[in-house]
């Protein structure tokens, strides 16, 4: 197969604080073919992103050493010793990217018709008037309702599926050779997810060109890739043809990114990790145990919430105001040591729901009953009693945490404020025993929050929740941008906690295969109304809407769905 791009041993090192030096990416070599689909798939830290910000040299110059031993062949030329002059003619022509996240990386100052017109003019020679033009077919072109409109439109005034198109327009605009996507999808609602992945591989056929996806999410690449490349700790552990690696994986760590992600099917007691696969002893029998999920008529309920409703005044104009139903009439219950799912795409109100229950947001109108107590009728000194008992866990890690605080501080906090422990000595023991309880050593008590993964604030996250020990814990999104494997051992400590303790969890999430896993009754929302609910099960067996039906056939069904059709 004739080759596009010829990656020869890779070697990427950075320069860290004090002069120590970290292996990011170690000799690796993989090509892409002209017209195909390459993934490259791991963890966070695999060396996935270092290796795609090498071939378009994006990387900084100060930290990162390239070792001359390296190639990067793009037809024939070695873009590794181009001057930088012709390397700025190949980049956002021949070679473009759509990075992670689409509003860091669009101007907030510029309209989107401004941001895609600038690369047809620098990249095409285009007169302002033809860039204007041409950009506003490249807008309709991937999917952007009234383009003409959207030109005007600045980053902020879209949604983050809509932000991604922007960043495909511009990045297809000068019909690229190579286009690169770094996590396109990541943070998406299923529908927009595969309205993404269909665009891509659309372009992909109509323009010719060739793609390197690059994703932790092998259910995206079944449906999306040709081939795949599995790096670990800057290392290829497995490359193939897309039915090699699904149908015959060859290598434990290939094996267990394929195992670790629920699926509609199953439900195992417990979620395998990776440590299951690269482990001798193997998957243990519990993972072939299935848990039974589901509401009964005996449940003793915890929370009831009636008739929810939150409005929000927004500015129209200079002296007008407007306001926008974010939660229309919401009704709901939730059983002692159960998990409600909720699900929907962004703007459903699904958050707004979480945060009014939390008083974060003051309701419009209707009642939240904990153990019969109306929470929206009790003041703040009453409400504070009620605090310690429902507690939530946010969608980021990195900005829930005080980056002023140890670990220890973010721990000890709450407990000081709602004197839980006798003393101090009680309270550091109380906080020492949680941290072993959601799988963190002792010393972390004493660092700070940035010197943790993704994952590891997340669980610094739970912890802190649990000093309230909370009869009920909304979890917002709470795993939606962990790597498969970190999300796995999220979802099992939060089960064991339920186990445990009887904690009734409400999980707002957008990955339907994740709901299914943990929830035993599912709620679906859509423009601030509940559209349906029932038990997990039977949701996803038998939807009465249209519109569950449109969520359940956005989920990615990885190869054996891709082989299907």
């Amino acid at each position: 197969m004739d080759k596009l791009l010829e990656v020869s041993n890779l070697d990427v090192k950075f320069r860290l604080d004090g002069g120590s030096i970290f292996d990011a990416v170690k000799g690796i070599s993989f090509d892409i073919p002209r017209n195909a689909t390459v993934a490259l798939v791991g963890e966070s830290g695999s060396g996935k992103s270092v290796s795609a910000m090498s071939i378009v040299r994006l990387l900084p110059a100060e930290q990162a050493i390239i070792s001359p031993k390296s190639k990067i062949s793009f037809n024939g030329t070695d873009l590794l010793t181009l001057p930088d002059a012709d390397m700025r003619q190949i980049r956002g022509k021949d070679i473009s990217v759509i990075f992670q996240e689409p509003m860091t990386s669009l101007n907030p100052v510029f309209t989107c018709g401004d941001q895609i017109s600038e690369v047809l003019r620098l990249h095409m020679g285009m007169t302002p008037k033809q860039a204007w033009a041409r950009a506003e077919e490249l807008m309709n072109e991937v999917g952007i309702p009234n383009p003409k409109l959207r030109m005007q439109s600045y980053p902020h005034e879209m949604s983050g599926g809509q932000q991604q198109r922007v960043m495909i327009a511009m990045a297809i605009a000068c019909e690229p050779k190579l286009l690169i996507a770094d996590e396109p999808t990541t943070a998406l609602d299923v529908t927009i997810q595969k309205q993404i992945l269909d665009l891509i591989a659309k372009l992909q056929q109509s323009h010719h060109m060739s793609v390197l996806f690059i994703t932790h999410d092998l259910a995206v690449v079944g449906e999306i890739a040709d081939q795949v490349v599995v790096m670990q700790h800057g290392e290829i552990k497995e490359s193939g043809e897309v039915r090699q690696i699904f149908e015959a994986p060859q290598h434990p760590y290939t094996k267990a990114l394929l195992a670790c992600r629920p699926n509609v099917e199953s439900r195992p007691r417990r979620l395998p990790v990776i440590e299951d696969f690269m482990s001798e002893a193997g998957l243990r029998p519990e993972h072939h145990e299935q848990r039974r999920r589901g509401y009964e008529a005996n449940d003793d309920i915890v929370l009831e919430v009636r008739n929810l409703s939150k409005l929000f005044q927004l500015k129209d104009g200079l002296f007008k105001k407007r306001e926008v139903a974010a939660v229309k009439g919401a009704s709901f219950k939730l059983a002692r040591g159960k998990t409600l799912g909720l699900v929907g795409e962004s703007g459903s109100g699904k958050t707004t729901v979480g945060l009014t229950l939390m008083r974060l947001h003051s309701a419009s109108g209707g009642e939240v009953l904990f153990d019969g107590v109306d929470l929206l009728k009790l003041s703040e000194k009453e409400m504070m009693k009620y605090k310690r008992r429902i507690q939530i866990v946010f969608q980021n890690p990195y900005a829930s945490l005080n980056p002023r605080f140890t670990v220890g501080q973010i721990l000890l906090e709450p407990m000081k404020i709602h004197s839980i422990g006798k003393n101090e000595q009680e309270r550091v023991q109380m906080a020492m025993a949680l941290l072993k309880r959601v799988g963190m050593p002792e010393v972390s008590f004493y660092k700070y929050p940035h010197e943790f993964s993704g994952g590891q604030r997340q669980r610094i996250a739970i912890a802190r929740c649990l000093t309230m020990k909370p009869d009920v814990l909304i979890c917002d999104e709470s795993v939606s941008a962990l790597d498969v494997s970190v999300q796995a051992q999220v979802l099992n400590l939060l089960q064991d906690l339920q186990d445990e303790y009887r904690m009734s969890y409400i999980f707002i999430s957008h990955d339907l295969a994740v709901v299914k896993y943990i929830s035993d009754q599912v709620m679906v929302m859509s423009n601030g109304e509940v559209v349906e609910v029932a038990n997990a099960d039977d949701i996803y067996l038998n939807p009465q809407q249209e519109y569950t039906r449109k969520l359940l056939g956005s989920i990615p069904k990885g190869w054996d769905g891709a082989k299907a059709a």
